[in-house]
């Protein structure tokens, strides 16, 4: 009789939303797959899903300068898992997200026949296209999660499929929206501001949200201001905010604070569509390295718009203000969420522009359709 082995996956991450949603797909091939061994690169949401974590990618996640001082650390772990894949056989290879630690990782599998899945797409639809022609020669297949992307890179000849978006495995389907009797100007404004998940994110854009709702606080004495953290940004807003007794701030209680808001400041990123999803105005920002934004970031950037929300609408007009790349003086964008609070009814057709733009991307299941990919390229 012929004895099965059991199927064995590998999973390398490189910062802590791509860990949640590589959990959240390792638990959706644990249901499928009997005595499935999966192993990899990641953090704590791997390892609560049963994922043997050999080494932690996510504590140091960076952007800019400090993810390009990462290139030893990735160097390291490149000559790891080659090591590691000579002595153990794998089925599968996933890559989640991080294009630029992970195609290092792929072309690696590729290069010792491993199958090579990769679930979320680099965004080459923004910037460097380039980069497309590469993905198609290291992987078998893409698991994309907004719906434009799979017609996109199908028309580079890269093997790919719309999964689905993983926030809205995460989000719950009767999510609270406040009636519009119980938001302002009926009561005093409620105005949220999200940092960022990343410590160098929050660390270079707080101190200006900061800023922002002090000034808001002098014009509105009566707002209300709260601030979801999360575990790399907490001690973060909490050194900023020690005496600023007017906020509130909680450790992942996004989903509790923002059905409150009225209106949020937000860093440009998934948060913004995590805000959308419960149909809150928002104010889109970003700062990041001026030096490189000014060498790179404007010459190879060609998308319209740089907010998630803004891309998905489909609309020439902005349906949300961004001010990115934000540097300068940070009053503008005080103006502006004042000139908004003193005229609701723009917040109130904000409202339903996000409902109708949420809509089509507002069901669960992307875990489950990339784990039923990521089955169909398993070796046997």
């Amino acid at each position: 009789m012929q004895v099965l082995m059991p199927q064995r996956v590998f999973i390398s991450v490189a910062e802590a939303s791509a860990d949640q949603h590589a959990g959240n797909l390792a638990r959706a091939l644990q249901k499928r797959v009997p005595n499935i061994q999966i192993e990899g690169l990641g953090g704590t949401a791997m390892r609560e899903a049963g994922v043997v974590v050999h080494h932690d990618t996510v504590g140091n996640a960076a952007m800019g300068l400090r993810a390009i001082l990462r290139a030893s650390e990735v160097s390291k772990l490149l000559k790891w898992t080659a090591r590691h894949f000579d002595e153990r056989a794998f089925d599968l290879h996933i890559c989640c997200d991080s294009w630029s630690m992970n195609h290092h990782f792929a072309t690696l599998a590729k290069s010792r026949n491993i199958p090579v899945l990769y679930y979320i797409a680099p965004q080459t639809w923004a910037s460097r296209e380039g980069r497309v022609k590469k993905l198609a020669g290291c992987i078998d297949a893409l698991a994309c999660i907004l719906p434009f992307e799979e017609p996109y890179f199908r028309s580079h000849d890269v093997p790919a499929t719309f999964v689905g978006h993983p926030l809205f495995d995460a989000l719950p389907r009767d999510r609270p929206i406040t009636p519009a009797a119980q938001r302002f100007p009926h009561r005093p404004p409620v105005i949220g501001v999200l940092p960022g998940s990343r410590a160098s994110v929050a660390s270079a854009n707080f101190p200006r949200l900061l800023k922002v709702m002090e000034i808001l606080h002098r014009a509105f004495p009566d707002a209300q201001f709260l601030i979801p953290t999360t575990a790399a940004t907490h001690d973060i807003v909490a050194d900023w905010v020690a005496a600023a007794s007017w906020i509130e701030f909680a450790r992942d209680a996004f989903d509790d604070l923002i059905p409150q808001c009225d209106l949020c400041l937000t860093v440009s990123g998934t948060a913004a569509l995590h805000v959308a999803a419960y149909n809150v105005p928002m104010v889109v920002v970003y700062q990041g390295n001026p030096v490189l934004w000014h060498l790179v970031g404007r010459w190879v950037v060609k998308a319209r718009t740089y907010s998630l929300v803004n891309i998905l609408s489909g609309k020439s007009e902005k349906i949300v203000p961004e001010f990115i790349p934000w540097y300068g003086s940070v009053k503008p964008v005080a103006r502006y969420v004042i000139d908004l609070l003193n005229h609701p009814e723009r917040l109130e057709e904000t409202r339903q522009e996000l409902a109708r733009m949420i809509a089509p991307l507002d069901k669960a299941g992307a875990s489950n359709n990339a784990a039923k990919l990521a089955i169909s390229l398993m070796k046997h």
